[in-house]
C-alpha cells in the first residue's frame, strides 16, 4: 500500500480514492476527542470537514502489519496547523484500523520561554546545516 497516496487522497478529501484503501470491517480511533468511526463515518468526517487542506507526510515507519506516520496537515487559508501521529493496521494491502493522534501547532508555553531552554526546531535544523559547512 502506497501510504503517501493514501494521505494524498484523504487531504484532497477525495471520498472514493479514500475508500480504496481500507478493508470493509476498518475502523478509526481519534483519541484527542474520543470518537470510534466505522469507514463510512471517518470519510464523511474527513470529507465534510469545512475548508480545504493540504499538508505533508514527515515521516513513515513500516512494519509488516502497522504503517506509522506523523503527518504536517493545515488549512489552506493558514488559519489551522496541526500534526498528526497515526498508527495504521493493515492486511492485504488495506487499512485495518487507525488510531491517531492529533495536536494543534503553536508556540512553545510561556512557562518553558521563561527558563530560555530549548530551541525552535527550525533553528535546531539550521544549526545542524551549518555544522556541515
Amino acid at each position: 500500500m502506497d501510504i503517501r497516496k493514501f494521505w494524498e487522497a484523504v487531504l484532497k478529501q477525495d471520498a472514493d480514492a479514500i475508500r480504496k484503501y481500507f478493508h470493509p470491517d476498518a475502523w478509526v480511533n481519534w483519541h484527542n476527542t474520543d470518537e470510534h468511526f466505522q469507514v463510512e463515518e471517518f470519510i464523511r468526517a474527513n470529507c465534510e470537514y469545512p475548508g480545504q487542506w493540504d499538508g505533508e507526510v514527515e515521516q513513515v515507519v513500516t512494519t509488516d502489519t502497522c504503517i506509522v506516520t506523523a503527518v504536517h496537515v493545515f488549512s489552506k487559508d493558514g488559519k489551522i496547523s496541526c500534526h498528526c501521529t497515526s498508527f495504521i493496521g493493515v492486511a492485504d494491502g488495506k487499512i485495518l484500523s487507525i488510531d491517531e493522534y492529533w495536536g494543534d501547532d503553536g508556540p512553545a508555553p510561556q512557562w518553558r520561554k521563561d527558563k530560555h531552554i530549548g530551541v525552535t526546531i527550525r533553528q535546531w535544523k539550521e544549526a545542524k546545516l551549518h555544522e556541515k559547512d
